[in-house]
């Protein structure tokens, strides 16, 4: 597949979740990505500087929080990776009765509901179309919505703390739209964003707006 694409930085550090097919996604497109392990997690918990800083982005998979011990214990090394300046995406996690997800995520508390959208082909609305996470390093418009598969997305975030931003909006055909598809907020210097996108069908599918 041929498309347009725009990236800033190059160096990835990957925490995966359980059968995660996005790192290889991420080098056909030419990032450098590095998974982080067990062990540079643990030795980023208990020391007093991060490990983590050489990283230009850190994305964690599906499901990782729900998973790893380790990465629930590290939650301080990765805010502070976001303090010093680093972003940091999180990809769903689940939360449920039957597995509770009581370890914080982000900076700030959010909730993960179970909601979804399950229609691949649902509108999408771009509340805030001017904010940065939409239009840096690209421009992204419905359009990088067309083509995508099985479903839009799924454990959105259902309450969040006022500091978390809200930038698309989407619902299945006859249902309640929802916002919590993309949570975004700024803490210290860095960035932190939640996504219950399903990113991990569409990236291996190559569906060129998910990638933007």
């Amino acid at each position: 597949v041929s498309f347009a694409i725009e990236r800033q930085g190059n160096k990835i550090g990957y925490l995966p979740g359980p059968g995660d097919d996005v790192p290889a996604s991420l080098r056909q497109v030419g990032y450098d990505v590095t998974m982080i392990g067990d062990d540079v997690l643990a030795n980023a918990a208990s020391s007093s500087t991060t490990t983590l800083a050489r990283f230009d982005a850190i994305v964690v998979g599906v499901r990782a929080f729900n998973t790893n011990e380790k990465l629930r214990a590290a939650h301080p090394a990765l805010m502070a990776y976001v303090q010093g300046g680093g972003p940091l995406v999180v990809q769903y996690n689940t939360n449920n009765r039957i597995a509770p997800l009581t370890a914080p995520i982000g900076p700030f508390p959010f909730e993960i509901g179970r909601e979804r959208v399950t229609d691949e082909n649902a509108d999408v609305l771009l509340t805030t179309p001017d904010h940065r996470i939409l239009t840096v390093p690209n421009k992204i418009t419905e359009r990088d919505f067309d083509g995508w598969i099985q479903e839009r997305g799924l454990y959105f975030a259902a309450n969040w703390d006022p500091r978390y931003q809200t930038v698309v909006s989407m619902g299945d055909p006859g249902e309640s739209t929802l916002p919590g598809g993309i949570l975004w907020t700024r803490y210290g210097k860095g960035t932190f964003v939640y996504t219950g996108l399903a990113f991990f069908r569409q990236l291996p599918a190559g569906v060129p707006g998910a990638f933007r």
